[in-house]
């Protein structure tokens, strides 16, 4: 076993990837000289040629286009967005292209796409660099979303996502890239295939659903909660398209009390979903109503104070976790 952050599991995966099959190739603004904007692809250019390393012009219309194109046509390539903020730019080719061709054409045409895009806040990057925007790509059929929040798991879901036919959506968090943890990983190849949850934490009396960074700050709230008697499990659905739907089911039946913490708007985001599909499966579980703790329905802010006042903060989650459990 050795040690590896979420920069490095992101090179090794791609490499990997890349050693393994020659129709997968890298494209994006950065990639190729620079290493990618924070240095997630070093050393690849150098061992790969600007052939699979490919620099793109600033045009994420021509990025997708690209991309699309040449997974219709036999290769496998993984896209770079810089920030899932600019994925709007290229949305109808996303939207009526590459999620609907597969199903259009009976399954004959394959997409192997895997789009990896940085999300989230927590670096004072501003209204236009900061968004969590995962929830609207679960409203559009045809593609599949990642969430890690471990370089573990970073890893090896990456390397699903690039074997996949279908379109595969990649988030990577900003907050988990800059100083985040590391994770022990195996010397030998592994994959982690993609609708899998991981339980981070065992617990008996509430279920929190966290994603990402949110991970670690349900897990920073679990230990104090446990302190006071209150304990808590931890549940990472590691991919939100497909959602492991039993695992969840099978926690708050343990538990029958449920938290979502996600660091998108509330209104909308991935926990709504979540919480709609317990209400509608489990609702007979259930002691106390579904808690939802999420980033307040404004843009996200330049000032680090308002930004950290904007992001869900461990004593969020300790709030409504001890309001739910007075129920």
């Amino acid at each position: 076993m050795r040690e590896i952050t979420f920069n490095q599991a992101i090179a090794e995966a791609l490499d990997e990837e890349m050693k393994r099959d020659k129709r997968v190739f890298l494209m994006g603004e950065d990639v190729g000289l620079f290493g990618g904007v924070i240095g997630q692809l070093a050393g690849l250019f150098a061992k790969y040629g600007p052939e699979r390393v490919r620099d793109t012009p600033i045009s994420e219309t021509a990025i997708m286009g690209s991309a699309i194109g040449a997974a219709a046509t036999g290769m496998r390539p993984v896209p770079e967005i810089m920030f899932c903020d600019f994925l709007g730019v290229p949305m109808d080719e996303m939207l009526n292209q590459l999620t609907k061709m597969r199903y259009m054409f009976g399954g004959k045409a394959k997409l192997p796409v895997t789009i990896r895009t940085l999300c989230g806040a927590g670096i004072s990057a501003a209204a236009q660099h900061s968004q969590c925007l995962e929830a609207l790509f679960m409203h559009i059929p045809g593609i599949k979303i990642v969430v890690p929040s471990t370089p573990y798991d970073c890893k090896g879901l990456l390397k699903s996502a690039v074997r996949d036919d279908n379109p595969v959506l990649f988030f990577e968090h900003k907050g988990l890239i800059f100083g985040g943890p590391k994770s022990k990983i195996p010397e030998e190849e592994y994959t982690i295939p993609l609708g899998k949850a991981d339980i981070k934490r065992e617990g008996r009396d509430v279920t929190v659903v966290a994603t990402m960074l949110m991970v670690h700050r349900a897990l920073a709230a679990a230990a104090k909660l446990q302190e006071k008697g209150i304990s808590i499990e931890v549940i990472d659905p590691r991919t939100l398209v497909p959602l492991d739907k039993q695992a969840i089911l099978k926690s708050v039946k343990k538990t029958s009390r449920l938290v979502i913490m996600t660091e998108e708007c509330k209104t909308g985001s991935s926990a709504a979903e979540i919480s709609a599909i317990v209400a509608e499966e489990a609702f007979d579980l259930l002691d106390a109503p579904i808690k939802r703790v999420c980033a307040p329905d404004t843009p996200v802010p330049f000032s680090p104070v308002l930004e950290k006042f904007y992001m869900p903060k461990e004593e969020d989650l300790i709030k409504a976790v001890t309001e739910i459990m007075k129920k």
